[in-house]
């Protein structure tokens, strides 16, 4: 349970703000969104190796 202490006087745009930050660290969103579909561990594998290929690929462009 998310609880955000709202102060005497304080907006409630800024209490929403600091509420929709502490809910997006949570993750729960990101998670969900990842369950909606189930994929291979080989496919998370493959898709894991394409990134770090690609990453490096742009580090070594910098150098």
């Amino acid at each position: 349970m998310i609880i955000v202490p709202v102060k005497e006087g304080e907006n409630i745009d800024r209490a929403l703000k600091k509420f929709k930050r502490k809910f997006e660290k949570t993750g729960v969103i990101r998670e969900l969104r990842t369950r909606q579909a189930f994929i291979k561990p080989s496919v998370r594998r493959r898709d894991a190796i394409k990134k770090a290929v690609y990453v490096q690929h742009l580090q070594q462009e910098e150098e």
